[in-house]
């Protein structure tokens, strides 16, 4: 079910995730004129379940957002399937651009787009992902208890995400893969905590009747796993906002490339607020639903401030103030 896409809202909300409608719900309780435009890719597709979210704990993430857009919709909001393409400056507001030639204008954008997970070139991977191929130990890791978790190290972040899978599981291995084996004290707690390091590059994913047996070394060694993590290179999906000057940086963490936004989820451009994955990369759906929360109220209180304004500026107008 998709909304008709009007000419000119209050806010459009560009990503229809928890960040995205969250914020939205804000919006059009506040009696805003909102939209929700959403391309349909959301990163937790492949999970069976949304974990870590109270009262809402293993729920599958296609029903958590098919709830969301029933919320937003019971205030007045839209939810409109689309591809924003590109945004504009419009004089105060902003002209949206979508990819089949729809346009619309906005007081105010909420950008939740999201993230993109860029995968180590290793064979198999991509196919597992979200399933015996995981990232986050509080996304994924109850679900691995007591199985042998192997983790491929691709990133600054191998060693800690050892550590936590290990407080899951006692048969942990790390695959230094392309890296250089850990030393120093880094390889002192994982030979406390009984990690074993393989060293050589890992060629591909061994799988039986669909389900991962083992890591395949390029010597042809196979190693047998039951799961597999991976630190992903996560990247903010802002093509769009290229335009506006709005582009990606290094997050502090090295973990990939974000959009910068205050605490409050304001941007740098006026009027362009962002909560979720596009700005916090390690935000889960929690926090994320909570950013989105935030975002949308300031994104109202902003708005409220302006036809204050306005209102006074009409208000002296007959009397030549």
């Amino acid at each position: 079910m998709t909304d008709e896409l009007g000419n000119e809202y209050d806010v459009v909300v560009v990503g229809g995730g928890a960040a995205g409608l969250n914020g939205a719900l804000m919006l059009a309780r506040s009696r805003r004129s909102v939209v929700v435009v959403d391309a349909g890719a959301p990163r937790n597709a492949p999970a069976a379940g949304v974990h870590g979210l109270l009262a809402r704990e293993g729920m599958p993430p296609s029903e958590l957002l098919a709830r969301g857009r029933a919320e937003v919709r019971s205030y007045g909001g839209s939810v409109v399937d689309g591809e924003v393409v590109r945004a504009d400056r419009d004089g105060n507001g902003f002209v949206v651009g979508l990819a089949d030639g729809r346009t619309v204008r906005a007081r105010r954008l909420l950008v939740t787009t999201g993230l993109v997970d860029e995968l180590p070139d290793v064979p198999g991977l991509r196919e597992r992902w979200g399933r015996d191929v995981l990232h986050c130990p509080y996304c994924h890791g109850w679900e691995v208890r007591d199985q042998a978790v192997g983790v491929l190290a691709c990133g600054p972040m191998a060693v800690h995400q050892v550590l936590l899978f290990r407080q899951l599981s006692a048969d942990v291995t790390l695959f230094a893969h392309t890296q250089a084996a850990p030393s120093g004290e880094q390889a002192e707690q994982l030979a406390a905590l009984g990690v074993r390091v393989v060293t050589g590059e890992v060629a591909g994913l061994e799988v039986t009747d669909d389900r991962l047996v083992g890591v395949r070394l390029a010597d042809g060694t196979v190693v047998e796993r039951a799961a597999v993590a991976v630190q992903s290179r996560m990247v903010a999906r802002a093509g769009f906002l290229a335009g506006l000057g709005l582009t990606p940086v290094p997050h502090p963490s090295g973990m990939g490339e974000h959009l910068v936004a205050d605490a409050a989820g304001r941007s740098a451009v006026p009027g362009v607020w962002l909560a979720g994955n596009v700005t916090d990369l390690s935000a889960q759906v929690g926090s994320a639903a909570a950013a989105g929360a935030l975002a949308g109220a300031q994104v109202n209180a902003d708005l409220v401030a302006e036809d204050a304004r306005r209102a006074v500026a009409a208000a002296r107008a007959p009397l030549g103030v």
